[in-house]
């Protein structure tokens, strides 16, 4: 049981003991005996891959405040997500529960459905004396969730403010096609940067920071862009000429050595990939993503200017990161939705004030930590770090001894699921995939950073394959049914194997 000096039990009877425990008193003269908790400032964007300056995925991408967060942080350059999809990667990092544990493997599961007890990570914040509050996408697209949050914008119910289309029916003149995302699309627009939906979620929280609550507080921002359609002002696409457009590294018939389930994957949504290329559109889609990553670094240096100019600048803990990466061509394939490293990898760091959870420097300035680490990773750091109760059940791991030494030995893989049973494991040297048809591909990132050579088959790879599977995790729960209905732009999830093979010979009976 806590005790209290009598100075403190004294001005506690009048200011009453929660506002004691929490360190928000007021009190001009007891101010010193209060510890201050730090706030937490949380920040997601959307479907962002390695794209940016501090990752160098591609030599075009002008991201100044993802540079600046990252010299005065800790930048985890080989971070990964749980899934390659919105609603179970957002799911698993708010709850801290894997999905091979949860069963929410996709997009088309209600998540509150399949969790409906679970407390996420801001309403742990509130439980524990924090004032937790949020605009933008956080959950998934049209999922929120009420329960976990003291205030939102626009509201609680939604979200997302509205963002503006300037055609529905696209820009992106292509052949005609069978089930692809109809908002795969991109173009500049002609409306006040103000006017748009990320803008708005952004003034949103910077009049927040403005503020002096009197609870710590727990503010999430998610910026939707990079997420399609890359519908972003003129000026941002005005930085990538199209003619000046650089294509990523992409090698011819990457596919030839990847199973059925790997080209199914590839190749969904009517085969994307011809499509750009049959509408010539490549350079432009190229020039559309990284408009939209400028304008989304453009609107993070908003959140930092004003954190900076705000009473909060010295004690609140920053953390941002992606949901996941992007292919844009790579092994013939666009969009998320695959296990392959630059759709599993995801864009992490983290800036810590001094003093902060034992960090007597604070967090490494500029630090570079290239250990693998998992979004999964941020439910138990940040709890670690604010200094609340241990929470069980959590699948990830504090990350807080790499915030103080970004080299530390660390023997964690980051695991990544598709549908049930499918698992990608990555380690420092090795990615190691296995399908829900049982194929599989092994790739040597020493060697392979592309992963262009798919090494499974070969004999002198076995032991590596076996010491792989080790991390595959035994008795995945099962892909849990809920009321959402598909959407016909995706491939289904499947329950098991023999569910695939049924899609498979139903779709050739088609075609």
């Amino acid at each position: 049981m806590r005790t209290y000096s009598r100075r403190q039990f004294i001005h506690a009877a009048g200011m009453g003991i929660a506002g004691l425990s929490l360190g928000c008193s007021r009190s001009r003269t007891n101010r010193s005996n209060y510890v201050k908790k730090p706030n937490v400032l949380f920040i997601s964007i959307d479907d962002l891959n390695d794209w940016i300056e501090p990752l160098g995925g591609h030599p075009q991408a002008k991201t100044p405040n993802l540079s600046r967060l990252a010299s005065e942080g800790v930048n985890f350059t080989h971070n990964y997500c749980a899934s390659p999809a919105c609603n179970p990667s957002r799911t698993s990092l708010l709850t801290g529960m894997h999905t091979y544990r949860s069963g929410l493997y996709s997009n088309y599961q209600e998540w509150r459905e399949v969790l409906p007890d679970a407390v996420t990570l801001p309403r742990y914040y509130s439980n524990n004396g924090y004032w937790s509050a949020g605009a933008g996408k956080i959950f998934h697209n049209n999922m929120p969730d009420p329960r976990s949050w003291d205030d939102y914008y626009p509201s609680k119910e939604k979200h997302m403010p509205d963002n503006y289309y300037p055609n529905p029916n696209g820009t992106v003149h292509m052949p005609p096609f069978k089930n692809m995302y109809m908002a795969f699309d991109w173009s500049p627009i002609g409306i006040p940067e103000e006017e748009t939906g990320d803008s708005k979620s952004v003034a949103w929280i910077v009049n927040q920071l403005e503020k002096r609550p009197e609870k710590p507080f727990f503010l999430a921002c998610g910026i939707y862009r990079p997420h399609l359609p890359w519908y972003v002002p003129g000026k941002y696409f005005d930085l990538f000429p199209v003619e000046t457009i650089r294509l990523p590294k992409v090698m011819e018939n990457d596919l030839n050595d990847v199973g059925e389930r790997a080209k199914d994957i590839a190749y969904r949504g009517g085969n994307y990939h011809r499509h750009v290329l049959e509408a010539d559109q490549w350079k432009e889609a190229v020039q559309g993503y990284l408009a939209s990553i400028a304008f989304a670094d453009a609107q993070l240096g908003k959140l930092l200017d004003a954190l900076e100019k705000s009473a909060h600048a010295n004690n609140t803990i920053i953390v941002l990161w992606s949901d996941h990466g992007w292919q844009l061509g790579e092994k013939e394939h666009w969009r998320k939705f695959a296990m392959w490293d630059n759709v599993a990898r995801t864009v992490m760091m983290m800036k810590v004030p001094k003093g902060v959870a034992g960090l007597p420097q604070g967090a490494t300035t500029g630090g570079r930590c290239d250990r693998i680490t998992s979004l999964i990773d941020i439910f138990p750091t940040l709890i670690d770090l604010c200094g609340l109760p241990a929470k069980p059940g959590l699948d990830g791991h504090s990350l807080v001894p790499l915030l103080k030494d970004p080299a530390t030995e660390w023997d964690y893989p980051a695991i990544t699921t598709y549908d049930f049973s499918e698992f990608s494991i990555r380690t420092e040297r090795w990615r190691y995939i296995r399908y829900i048809d049982d194929s599989t591909e092994l790739y040597d990132h020493q060697n392979d950073p592309e992963e262009w050579t798919n090494l499974a088959g070969r004999a002198e790879y076995r032991d590596v394959i076996k010491r792989m599977e080790t991390y595959i995790p035994a008795n995945p729960a099962p892909l849990v049914q809920t009321s959402y209905k598909l959407d016909p732009h995706h491939i289904p999830p499947f329950k098991n194997k023999a569910d695939y093979l049924k899609w498979k010979k139903d779709l050739h009976s088609v075609q």
